[in-house]
């Protein structure tokens, strides 16, 4: 008698325990009603009850204004309104402020749309997929063409990449939302960094830049540093130090001297056109007037440039009132002579001579061609 008693009661123990057992499943991270994200009622289900697709779902759920802001700007928001079924692997605008800074905005920036696209359709599969459907492990495709590493653990927790589901089965009018405490990053995916807007204007972006100390004391001399600050667009074609240093030195000396100031400025306006011209705007070869009046005639050859006979070493260094190319030599216009002590230097013998220290560098075998029949 005892031992039935005994029987019974571990029977009625265990009763209570698989009781126990199917009420812990509420809590469970995979179950709706089991969130702790803070989020409203409708993710216990009521969005499909009401009608609700997906993006509808996500803004009365009220922790997705920044996802929600971003399938807006990508030009998606139709896409996650259509028929489905859909499977979204939600983040949270907690998820996304983890991001690394700055990056959520430049992804919100027209230019980027594809980028934008190109992540957040890394969260959609094109079925509706439910937490009762995963295996232990599976690769899912998405939208994207790129696969998610989804796992379903002894735990019951689920696993995407490396993010977390933290409420699973959210349902919608036209397919399922899953929350996930992490952005997910397609493998490959990069966005350049949006460069800083300049500060300085064409001198002060030379002098902070260093090796231009010849340019800035010749642009002194020839009382062009106010045009050269002047708001109004403008190209610099900026010769280095170096450059300069190919000149004879008692040219470059009489250039600096208050009686030759015509004849550097001449020199000097000759590096400069007034307007901003980018690299990526130039075509295979033309002509572009210079504020000294005559033309240089500039060449994109296989990603190198060449204006005249001299090779653009950094291209698009930009300044608030224009850009500077730098350029490995001095650009001497034609026509150009002054006479000093030692002897009369012509755009021809200049030319000559400082071709003479660029032996080891020289333009493309046609350049010289090309470089006639644009001048002519």
């Amino acid at each position: 008698m005892k031992t039935q008693r005994t029987w019974i009661v571990m029977i009625a123990l265990l009763a209570l325990l698989v009781s126990a057992a199917g009420c812990s499943d509420d809590s469970n991270p995979l179950s709706p009603a089991g969130n702790d994200d803070g989020l409203n009622d409708v993710t216990n289900n009521e969005a499909a009850k009401d009608g609700l697709d997906i993006v509808e779902t996500a803004v009365a759920a009220g922790a997705f204004e920044t996802l929600v802001a971003a399938v807006q700007a990508a030009g998606l928001e139709d896409a996650l309104r259509g028929e489905g079924p859909l499977t979204v692997f939600a983040p949270t605008d907690e998820a996304f402020a983890n991001l690394p800074d700055g990056l959520v905005e430049q992804l919100l920036l027209p230019r980027n749309q594809g980028k934008l696209q190109e992540l957040l359709t890394y969260h959609v599969v094109a079925a509706e997929i439910f937490a009762s459907d995963l295996r232990r492990y599976q690769f899912t495709k998405t939208l994207s063409g790129k696969y998610l590493w989804i796992r379903k653990l002894w735990s019951g927790t689920v696993r995407v990449n490396n993010a977390t589901v933290t409420t699973a089965d959210v349902e919608a009018s036209n397919g399922v939302i899953h929350i996930i405490n992490k952005v997910l990053i397609p493998r490959g995916f990069e966005l350049e960094a949006d460069d800083p807007a300049p500060t300085r204007d064409l001198v002060d972006t030379a002098i902070a830049a260093g090796g231009f100390e010849t340019l800035v004391a010749a642009a002194t001399a020839a009382d062009l540093v106010d045009a050269l600050r002047d708001p109004s667009p403008k190209t610099v074609f900026a010769p280095t130090d170096e450059a300069f240093a190919k000149l004879p030195q008692d040219l470059v000396a009489a250039l600096l001297l208050e009686e030759n100031k015509a004849k550097l400025q001449e020199l000097l306006l000759y590096h400069v056109v007034g307007a901003k011209v980018l690299a990526g705007d130039l075509s295979y070869y033309q002509r572009v007037e210079t504020l000294q009046g005559s033309k240089v005639s500039i060449v994109k050859w296989f990603g190198n440039v060449w204006v005249n006979w001299s090779r653009v070493t950094t291209a698009d260094v930009e300044a608030t009132n224009g850009v500077i190319h730098v350029i490995n030599r001095v650009l001497i216009p034609r026509g150009f002579t002054l006479e000093t002590n030692n002897a009369v230097y012509t755009s021809e013998n200049l030319e000559a001579l400082v071709s003479s220290q660029y032996r080891d560098e020289a333009p493309p075998a046609n350049f010289e061609l090309q470089y006639m029949e644009t001048v002519n």
